[in-house]
């Protein structure tokens, strides 16, 4: 197919909830003629091939790109390096090459040096998600109305670009381009801080001694909740995550931890109007990430409720 964003042979190394949900999403709106999947382990390479998703599972990640139009590495970025080293030598002439890495900074670094000149490498990540892991927990809509930011370095081919950006658009994901370094920056605040704070507070709670582990989970729907379930995403992934985009997290850390002296000295203080502004300004950023879709105004998160019976 020569149609933008369509590809005769997809390749997908890894297949957990990002693999999954492509491979679902492509197949649903027909963007390949054959999709073609490995996983690490023999038990989701079985797995995979039960669901019946793809055409063809295979047992080795040098076998699935073979003759692929595009290739997307959907693995920890740790291993990106490794594997790009791996699949080079059988990389189609004119092949597009990706990933969906929350880091993209060292995924250029670590993989650019393996592959051939003739290969397009063009960076992505789509900026979607959930707690959830392996070939069971992808579905088709998961990036519907999500960003996908692509990273190309400099010099990419501009039709490689665009045809993996008509791919994305076509999964249903808004597309934004932007520098790998920049986009480090933007996602270090806007989620790996975030998930560093979350699995900091669970293990706090799980470390009070004054606080069984019974009351804590009895009583978690007071927010503790919702945190849990980030700190329940995948540790594997989230390890490569801090320390391959350390220096942007370690910078807005920085910031987040002037932020809460700021209010431990107005909690000590008793100062309250300095709180009721920060919490009003930080209440605001909530309205705009509802206003522009990225989630529901629906009380609760959406969570279903028991009704009292009568």
């Amino acid at each position: 197919m020569s149609t933008a964003g369509h590809f005769d042979r997809i390749a997908l190394v890894g297949f957990g909830l990002i693999g999954g949900s492509i491979a679902r999403a492509a197949r649903d709106q027909g963007l390949a003629k054959e999709i073609v999947t490995t996983a690490r382990s023999a038990k989701s390479r079985a797995r995979v091939a039960e669901l019946g998703i793809v055409d063809r599972v295979v047992e080795t990640n040098a076998e699935a790109v073979k003759g692929a139009d595009l290739v997307i590495l959907c693995i920890p970025v740790g291993a990106c390096g490794p594997v790009a080293a791996e699949i080079a030598p059988h990389l189609k002439p004119g092949v597009i090459v990706s990933d969906v890495g929350s880091v993209k900074a060292s995924v250029v670094k670590d993989m650019a040096p393996h592959l051939p000149g003739n290969a397009h490498f063009v960076p992505a990540h789509p900026v979607a998600g959930t707690e959830n892991s392996g070939p069971d927990s992808g579905f088709a809509e998961l990036f519907i109305n999500r960003w996908c930011i692509l990273t190309p370095p400099e010099g990419t081919d501009a039709n490689a670009v665009d045809r993996l950006r008509a791919f994305w658009t076509a999964l249903g994901a808004k597309v934004e381009i932007m520098t790998p370094e920049h986009h480090d920056l933007v996602l270090a605040i806007t989620s790996h801080l975030p998930h560093l704070i979350a699995y900091t507070i669970v293990g706090t709670a799980d470390e009070l001694a004054q606080v069984t582990s019974s009351e804590v989970i009895k009583f978690s729907a007071g927010g503790f909740r919702d945190f849990t379930r980030i700190a329940a995403s995948d540790p594997t992934m989230w390890r490569d995550v801090f320390l391959a985009n350390k220096e942007a997290v370690l910078e807005m850390l920085g910031t987040f931890n002037e932020d809460l002296s700021k209010l431990t000295r107005a909690i000590r203080r008793g100062d309250g109007e300095a709180l009721f502004e920060h919490f009003t300004r930080t209440r605001a950023i909530r309205r705009g990430i509802v206003e522009t879709g990225q989630d529901s105004a629906v009380a609760d998160f959406g969570r279903p409720h028991e009704q009292l019976k009568k």
